[in-house]
């Protein structure tokens, strides 16, 4: 059977239409560092491999431990993050040590007794692997484990490999940027609240500025990803702690934790964490919440039992392709002109969350958020310079 040429030639001009879109979707088909085993198992092979891995830590529906013991990987223990290696203890809940039920594996706990492995927790260890997904949020803690987990193997000289995971809010660089003298483990580099970076990058950043004490490097390898681009919008598919359980919660995560150093409450203890913003005595907004002990989740929250009024954010992050891409202050302003008079606004955690006391000091003096974040310009523009030495991927501007 023949075709008119003319016919033939639309048909094929419609499979090379077809051919192209699908060569297109396998274009930007993502592929984690986990994922990428051809590219890590040669690393491990013959090696006593520790994995710094918590719920996030997934190849599919598999775990990367589960996994790497299937390729008979001779993993011989876990360190674990905030939150526990199965993502089950509340924000700031001291984790213990203890044995994974699933694998008979040691599973030593960096969010108790200690955040940075011993030379005895590292004695029997050839290589270390990390794998947790992050939220780009310099306060969300992963990264600082993440930070001293690098020290720890520099002064052992022990490899460190990193499987890279996209930043779901990798899209924009904004904050404060931390000043030294505030460093804590809710931020222990002069990086931007916002720093627009994967673990991967953040880690070769961490190496290639000496930021490990005494200007230590540790022996580095970066699995980094496939078919991922620093403008994407990237929905997690599990989510990376308890109280960020959607989408809408990571976006708002950055611009919201700052409440964490108020008396406002963010809607622990309800349904809609980091997505609610509220206080009894506030007299705009016009939603309503009353935050409950959630075991796992929120234990003995803020205004527990009490009626806060205030703000519902989820149709404002439903609609983050419209906004700004940036932290949004008019929350925080608007709650601490309404408060400030009445109660004690501000605690001692909001400047370790701020990474200086400027930001707090700026809000008490009644500045604007625009005369605010012109002031953050000169050392967002300097870290700018440096984050481009270390990306991985396309960047979004």
């Amino acid at each position: 059977m023949t075709f008119p040429r003319r016919l033939s030639f639309s048909l094929l001009i419609i499979f090379l239409l077809v051919a192209g879109a699908n060569a297109q979707t396998a274009k930007i088909q993502l592929l984690t560092g986990a994922q990428q085993t051809q590219a890590y198992l040669p690393l491990l092979e013959g090696k006593r491999v520790a994995v710094v891995a918590n719920h996030t830590s997934l190849i599919g529906n598999a775990h990367l431990v589960d996994t790497l013991l299937r390729l008979d990987v001779d993993v011989v223990k876990v360190f674990s993050p905030e939150h526990g290696f199965r993502g089950q203890a509340d924000a700031g809940e001291k984790v213990d040590d203890k044995i994974d039920l699933v694998t008979g594996l040691p599973i030593l706990s960096l969010y108790g007794k200690q955040r940075k492995p011993d030379s005895a927790m590292l004695s029997d260890v050839d290589v270390v692997v990390f794998d947790i997904q992050d939220v780009g949020a310099r306060f969300y803690t992963y990264i600082s484990t993440m930070s001293l987990v690098m020290e720890a193997c520099a002064e052992q000289d022990i490899p460190v490999i990193v499987l890279d995971r996209p930043n779901p809010n990798g899209f924009y660089v904004d904050g404060p940027v931390l000043d030294t003298a505030f460093k804590s483990f809710v931020g222990m580099h002069p990086v931007p609240v916002v720093h627009g970076m994967t673990v991967g990058e953040y880690a070769r950043m961490i190496n290639g500025e000496r930021w490990l004490p005494n200007n230590l490097q540790c022996r580095l390898t970066v699995i980094p990803m496939i078919g991922y681009s620093h403008s994407d919008f990237y929905e997690l598919p599990v989510k990376p702690s308890p109280n960020l359980p959607n989408q809408f919660a990571v976006y708002l995560y950055p611009s919201l934790c700052f409440f964490e150093g108020t008396d406002v409450s963010i809607g622990r203890g309800t349904d809609y964490p980091f997505q609610v913003a509220g206080h009894p005595e506030y007299l705009l907004g016009s939603y309503i919440f009353v935050p409950r002990s959630i075991p796992g989740v929120a234990t003995n929250p803020k205004h527990e039992g009490a009626y806060c009024n205030g703000f519902n954010l989820i149709s404002f992050a439903q609609n983050r392709e419209q906004q700004p891409a940036q932290l949004h202050l008019q929350w925080l302003i608007s709650f601490y002109e309404s408060l400030h008079d009445s109660v004690t606004f501000f605690n001692n955690y909001f400047d370790k969350l701020a990474g200086n006391d400027i930001l707090r000091k700026q809000i008490e003096a009644g500045s604007t958020e625009a005369e605010i974040r012109q002031s953050w310009q000169p050392a967002l523009n300097d870290f700018k310079t440096i984050r481009k030495k270390y990306l991985l991927y396309p960047d979004f501007e």
